[in-house]
């Protein structure tokens, strides 16, 4: 798995007009139910986010093409849960992982609409949450709000990381480092809000 890591890195880096498909891809795919759960999507990113630090790709077109995987992604997803519900009791693979969806379920109960945001966050979880908004028959207006409003943070969230390594290997200069900084403690006081927010109404 290193080796071709490193090795889609390195063809990236010489070929960075196809970045964006790649970055699209791999968005998408980590956000479809159970091949998400497979797809190393973060990894990936953080490398996309170190050529970003070493100045090799564009940060807000790769932003984009992250966030447009995303939405699609986790579009297809629900589209899946709200017309093809069947189906779930037909994958082997929830078959042989029931827990698997048993805690998409648990973490949508509690979480609501917000948990299609949060489920971005939460690993495997996620290429699970937006097929169980579809099967709990989530308002499509509502979800795609969630969707599109969550794909604008996560894109950035996960690339930024992978910045900050590149501009250290780059330039070795912290003061390049400190938008990206204040972006990542940006989005983790929003984040701790919403969930002691949560936790606040949960437990009246």
């Amino acid at each position: 798995m290193t080796e071709w890591f490193s090795a889609l890195l390195g063809w990236i880096e010489l070929n960075p007009g196809y970045a964006g498909w790649v970055v699209f891809a791999v968005a998408l795919v980590e956000s479809l139910a159970i091949v998400g759960v497979l797809v190393p999507g973060v990894v990936i990113l953080l490398g996309a986010g170190t050529l970003i630090g070493a100045g090799i790709l564009d940060f807000w077109l790769m932003c984009l093409w992250a966030i447009a995987g995303a939405i699609i992604g986790d579009g297809l997803s629900y589209w899946l849960g709200h017309h093809f519900e069947y189906l779930t009791a037909r994958w082997r693979w929830f078959r042989l992982h029931p827990d698997h969806l048993q805690k998409g379920i648990r973490f949508f109960e509690k979480y609501g609409d917000l948990s299609v945001a949060l489920g971005r966050f939460f690993g495997p979880i996620r290429a699970i949450v937006p097929l169980v908004a579809g099967l709990m028959h989530m308002p499509p207006r509502r979800f795609y709000l969630a969707n599109v409003l969550s794909a604008l943070v996560w894109a950035p969230a996960y690339l930024i990381p992978g910045i900050v390594l590149g501009e250290l290997s780059t330039s070795g200069d912290w003061r390049s480092l400190l938008f990206p900084l204040a972006a990542v403690a940006l989005i983790l006081l929003v984040w701790a809000l919403v969930h002691l927010r949560q936790r606040h109404q949960s437990s009246r």
